[in-house]
Formats: structure tokens, C-alpha cells, sequence
């Protein structure tokens, strides 16, 4: 990206990540580290990468500590983020970074729609609009940064395709947590139409997706068993493999929604999400 001055951000992927692992104990890097990270050679058409859907997910174990410190500065992680809303200035990593750890110890992919911040619990979401032309993203948060002046929020490159920022590489920015609860009533696929809490679109929750038919199968029946109707499973082709999916529904209607979601969970399933396809 082209960040003032020719700089990056001082910890980010692999670095923080080794932050984190030390206990905070970092030396900084010298202030040129940030040259050479980019767009890919191959400009990305972004316009087919769905947002991040929110969901309920446990604490990272590694991007989580009371705090860290990062070129003499000390900062604290929050234990919780409701409320949260920012504004400031965002920026984006590239190639320099993908494939590389990031904090929560997750791989870095700049093609996914994630993001770095200082202090967000990791994982976090995150509603991100650009100032300027009125676009907006959600991201998952997965990653520490950015630590170069005032910039409230690292975005993953295509992220910044998305927002129409990956040129300028910064832009001014407003950003929002944004719970499941809130996706759920606030989609496109959530929004009231012809009734009450009704959906336009049916929408399905996913349970897993396995490359094993019978792990998938496996599941199916345990749901079944539990009660749950309208439990389905659909293979996905893949570019390497075969995917099995086992969802339930199709579900028109938030409370429905909630409602399964919360069997769901009672039956220690937590990585349930929503999908429309």
C-alpha cells in the first residue's frame, strides 16, 4: 500500500504474533521494515467477496492478552466491546503479509475480508465506512495493528478493494462493532418485509462443513435426533475437493433464526453460521 512516508505498520501478521507469544516483551523494528508490501500482480475483483457474517466464536488464546506493548507504548484489550464506535483513519496489508501468522494465530489472507485493530477481542466484527464515498464492509477482526500515527484499523486488501480505498491507500473511516445479533436484524436477508421480523429472502444456517460425507452424515443424525427439522446435507464443489455441508432450513424469520441457533449451541455446535446460498 502506499502509506505516508513509505511506511508500514510497525507489528502486524507474523510480528505481533511473536509479540504475543513473548508476553509482550517486543523490540521494534527499524522504521523502512514497511517497504515492499502491495496489491497482488493481478488486480482483484472484489465485487464478489461477501461480507464477514457475524458469529459467535470463543476468545482467541493467543490474541487475547491484558495487554501488550508495541515501541514503548502500552495497550489494553478489551474485555468487552459493545458499544464500541471509532473514527479515524484506516489503512491495509498485502502481499508482504499473506500467508503469515497473524495474531489470533490464524494465517493472514489478504483476500479475505478481515481486519487488524489494537485493542478489539480477537476474533471481533466490524462495520467499517468510508467517509468519503459512503461504502461499507464487514470484516472479521483477527489481527493487531495498525501502529503508525492516528489509523484506528488495518484493513485486509480486499477489504480496501471493497471500500474503493486500495489506490490511496488510507482513507478516513467510521467503524462499529457489530454483534450477531445485530447481522441478524439488520441484513439485507433480516429486513422486515410483509410482516414482523419476516425475511425476503430464506436464509440457512450452517452447522459444518466437512471433505468427509460421512462426518457430515454423522452430524445430520445428531441433529435429527435432537429434534431439529429441516436438517439437510449438500456436497459444494470446490476448486480441490468436495465439500459436505449440513445446514438447516430454509428459516424466514429472525426469532426462527434465534431459536435454532440456540439448540444449536445447547448441543455444543459453537461455529454455527448464517448463509443464503
Amino acid at each position: 500500500m502506499r502509506a505516508e512516508g513509505g511506511l508500514r505498520k510497525a507489528a502486524t501478521a507474523g510480528t505481533i504474533a511473536a509479540l504475543l507469544l513473548l508476553g509482550g516483551c517486543f523490540a521494534p523494528r527499524d522504521p523502512g521494515f514497511g517497504l515492499g508490501d502491495g496489491p497482488p500482480a493481478r488486480p482483484l475483483d472484489a465485487a464478489g467477496i461477501p461480507d464477514a457474517v457475524p458469529r459467535a466464536e470463543p476468545r482467541s488464546k493467543s490474541g487475547n492478552p491484558p495487554f501488550y506493548e508495541v515501541r514503548g507504548r502500552r495497550y489494553y484489550v478489551m474485555n468487552d466491546a459493545a458499544g464500541y464506535r471509532e473514527s479515524g483513519i484506516a489503512s491495509w496489508y498485502g502481499t508482504k503479509f499473506h500467508g503469515r501468522r497473524t495474531s489470533s494465530g490464524e494465517p493472514y489472507d489478504m483476500y479475505a475480508m478481515t481486519a487488524a485493530h489494537k485493542t478489539l477481542p480477537l476474533p471481533s466484527y466490524v462495520r467499517v465506512t468510508h467517509r468519503g464515498n459512503g461504502r461499507s464492509v464487514v470484516v472479521r477482526v483477527n489481527d493487531r495493528g495498525p501502529f503508525i500515527g492516528d489509523r484506528v484499523i488495518d484493513l485486509s486488501y480486499a477489504a480496501a478493494v471493497r471500500l474503493g480505498m486500495h489506490n490511496e491507500g488510507t482513507a478516513a473511516v467510521d467503524v462499529e462493532i457489530i454483534t450477531p445479533r445485530q447481522a441478524l436484524a439488520t441484513s439485507d436477508h433480516t429486513q422486515v418485509a410483509g410482516g414482523a421480523g419476516s425475511s425476503p429472502e430464506p436464509s440457512w444456517l450452517q452447522v459444518g462443513a466437512f471433505s468427509s460425507e460421512e462426518n457430515a452424515a454423522r452430524l445430520q443424525a445428531r441433529l435429527v435426533e435432537s429434534g431439529i427439522d429441516g436438517v439437510v446435507l449438500s456436497p459444494q464443489e470446490h476448486p480441490r475437493q468436495r465439500v459436505y455441508r449440513v445446514r438447516i432450513g430454509p428459516l424466514t424469520a429472525i426469532d426462527e433464526i434465534e431459536r435454532t441457533l440456540e439448540r444449536v449451541r445447547g448441543l455444543g455446535i459453537r461455529d454455527a453460521h448464517l448463509s443464503t446460498d
